[in-house]
């Protein structure tokens, strides 16, 4: 049994899944993956079941009643992979915009002393592709924004390519996580962060999916500009709710 679990959450994402799973199996170190999937209606888990048969032990799948959220499937995820016991767990999108190759970085960053490390598009300068100008802004900004809210030395704070430790899990409370969508990223960091862990940013090239389609919305980003000063303000006044 490996020692790794790669996290995909799902939602209509038929045209990557069979690519993205291939992909990461394809890489020299050996990684185990967990669709967790919410019963997209154009047959993402029923193509994760075909392929189970040509991986087995290898490809798992949890099928959620109903979409609920980015964060919420991530807790899902992390949960099961605490149960299995995994030691180093990851969190990728399906859209390829996370090079899969670049799982190997992130495991070894954590594997020589890092307690959670990060798929970063900002660490060197601005590593994105296919992105139109405004979309780099609002990122980039919100990058800028958090850093200076949170006190975090995190250049992208809202990424989504993510290993981490497994005690890093289990002592992050997982239960009162508030956020599910981008705010989820960051509050998952600032936790880590509060808690003392070592982050370490590892570079990337981030790409903009080609097929699919994105699901960013304005309650998301909404989400994320006002949550980040209601968790800062809950983590210096109300701490036994953080």
């Amino acid at each position: 049994m490996t020692d790794s679990l790669v996290i995909i959450p799902t939602f209509n994402e038929i045209e990557n899944i069979e690519a993205i799973i291939n992909a990461v199996f394809a890489l020299e170190k050996e990684f185990h993956v967990l669709i967790v999937d919410d019963n997209s209606p154009d047959g993402t888990s029923q193509k994760v079941l075909e392929l189970q048969e040509q991986f087995p032990e290898k490809l798992f799948l949890e099928v959620r009643k109903e979409k609920a959220g980015l964060g919420t499937a991530y807790i899902h995820g992390f949960k099961w992979a605490i149960a299995k016991k995994y030691d180093y767990i990851f969190e990728m999108d399906a859209d390829f915009s996370h090079p899969p190759k670049d799982l190997i970085n992130l495991y070894n960053a954590c594997v020589n002393g890092a307690d959670l490390s990060i798929g970063s598009r900002y660490v060197k300068g601005i590593n994105v592709v296919n992105w139109p100008l405004f979309r780099i802004l609002l990122s980039y900004g919100a990058s800028f924004y958090v850093k200076m809210i949170t006190g975090m030395h995190v250049d992208d704070p809202t990424a989504g390519f993510i290993c981490y430790k497994r005690k890093v899990l289990e002592n992050l409370s997982l239960d009162t996580v508030r956020f599910i969508g981008y705010a989820f990223q960051i509050e998952m960091k600032f936790r880590a962060h509060l808690k003392g862990f070592k982050i370490k940013e590892v570079p990337i090239v981030f790409t903009d999916r080609v097929r699919g389609k994105s699901k960013m919305s304005s309650s998301i980003i909404g989400e994320a500009v006002f949550g980040v000063i209601k968790m800062k303000y809950i983590s210096l006044f109300q701490k036994n709710k953080f």
